[in-house]
């Protein structure tokens, strides 16, 4: 049986950590195995390499972290939570600031994302993600869809519905899509399929504003 699907921002675990002090042992582990990936690469991702590199027994690992899956479904769910994170305060920003260009920032903003967060990037170029990971990313993208519902809502160009929602999922994954070819391309995002997206999924968005 695999491990269960966690929450938003939780990562599957086997055992959730409840004090201080192991809640601050698993957070120096998954650096350590970040720093591991973003080095040496998945393959590297092993429970004695990375309790090596964080100083603690393997014993202490395998309460939480029992194998290389296991590290990467925790890496990855600390990713997207802080993807959604970045999304909630773009959906409030777009409520006070009333951008008049939403794709351009957006994509501006995740492409900033892509160029700090090397482990983001190690880890969905590489080859090892598990059928986990993949699932919880599918679950991810309609997360991230709805915060551009809810951005464009906040903005007050489109009407709330099934077809928004659906629209915004389809942004989503063709955005997605474009920006990892940009940055396989380039370490810093390949600027003219960045500026291709733009004005592909600006295009997109008149559609859809349209509609209202």
């Amino acid at each position: 049986m695999g491990r269960p699907t966690a929450d938003t921002g939780s990562p599957p675990l086997r055992r959730t950590p409840r004090q201080a002090r192991s809640k601050a042992r698993l957070a120096l582990v998954l650096r350590a195995a970040e720093r591991i990936l973003v080095e040496e690469g998945v393959e590297a991702l092993t429970t004695t390499r990375v309790a090596a590199e964080a100083q603690v027994s393997v014993g202490s690992l395998y309460q939480y972290l029992p194998d290389r899956g296991a590290i990467i479904d925790a890496l990855a769910a600390g990713y997207f939570a802080r993807l959604e994170g970045v999304m909630d305060d773009l959906v409030r920003a777009a409520a006070e600031e009333r951008w008049k260009d939403p794709v351009g920032v957006l994509i501006d903003a995740y492409a900033g994302i892509y160029r700090t967060e090397h482990g983001f990037r190690a880890l969905w170029f590489g080859s090892g993600l598990t059928e986990q990971t993949r699932a919880a990313d599918r679950e991810h993208k309609r997360r991230m869809a709805d915060g551009i519902r809810r951005v464009l809502l906040a903005l007050d160009v489109v009407r709330d519905g099934e077809d928004l929602a659906r629209s915004c999922h389809a942004a989503v994954l063709a955005a997605d899509a474009l920006a990892q070819e940009a940055f396989r391309r380039d370490a810093d995002g390949n600027a003219r399929l960045l500026g291709e997206a733009k004005v592909m999924l600006r295009g997109y968005l008149a559609d859809v504003v349209g509609r209202r």
